[in-house]
């Protein structure tokens, strides 16, 4: 071979070697993004399952917490405007240190039932009560909240925070009547069966799920039968279950039964 054939050889091969760099380089990259799928799907598995009840705990931590602060004098931060704001709402009937450790035993109260879950629908009414309370000085006492308008006072900034318990409270509200959170969001999505321009029904997914639960068939089995995805499946079967259990919650039923754990 002389020296001409060989440089042909070399400019033939360069790009060759050159495009399998780039695809092991392509490959590579590609699997970041799997795997980042991978543990996205196994976070949002676990916020879907726990993301409530750790709520549920958190707000009951902190009512147990500053609840108790109030029951000890000179210990709440807020002590003072608690005072000020029940002796403006009872019109002085009700001053002094009874109102600040009234109010702690009934904030240690609230977190003690929502850590355990006891009598959930009542504490979400006196969770709702309470709320009203906590805010009730934006209304009452706002020249001791702001400087300005657009300035709040330290005080000030200790109830606007818990606007953020608001929100929280309305998300637990949604727990007494079977509300959850559910995976799958894409159900609702229009659906077509490998190698059919036609969408997949609500109907035709829930007679799928049920059909194949009566004959007890896998995940794998289903998809083949209907021709969908085994991931498909598995989301409208989970979405079924979750939709009967949420249905089948009394929401009428003995405060026990509302206690049970979320």
């Amino acid at each position: 071979m002389n020296a001409t054939e060989g440089s042909g050889w070399s400019r033939r091969i360069r790009p060759l070697r050159a495009a399998q760099q780039d695809n092991v380089g392509g490959q590579s990259a590609a699997s970041v993004p799997s795997r980042l799928t991978l543990v996205d799907a196994a976070v949002h598995r676990v916020l879907v399952a726990r993301s409530l009840l750790l709520l549920r705990w958190a707000v009951g931590v902190i009512f147990l917490y500053f609840g108790a602060l109030k029951l000890v004098p000179g210990y709440s931060p807020a002590e003072s405007l608690v005072m000020e704001t029940i002796k403006t709402m009872t019109f002085d009937l009700v001053t002094g240190r009874i109102g600040v450790a009234f109010t702690g035993v009934i904030e240690c109260g609230l977190g003690v039932l929502l850590l355990t879950g006891w009598l959930r629908r009542l504490t979400i009414y006196v969770l709702g009560l309470e709320l009203l309370g906590i805010l009730a000085p934006l209304v009452l006492l706002p020249t001791r909240l702001f400087d300005s308008p657009a300035t709040p006072t330290i005080e000030g900034q200790y109830v606007l925070k818990d606007i953020t318990l608001i929100a929280a409270g309305m998300v637990l509200a949604t727990t007494i009547r079977g509300g959850r959170l559910v995976t799958g969001p894409h159900t609702a999505q229009p659906t077509s069966r490998h190698g059919g321009p036609d969408a997949v029904s609500a109907d035709e997914k829930l007679r799928m799920v049920v059909e194949s639960i009566r004959a007890d068939h896998t995940c794998a089995e289903a998809a083949r039968a209907h021709g969908i995805t085994p991931q498909e499946f598995r989301r409208w079967r989970d979405e079924l279950l979750d939709g009967a259990a949420a249905n089948m919650a009394s929401p009428q039923g003995p405060e026990g039964a509302d206690a049970s754990p979320h």
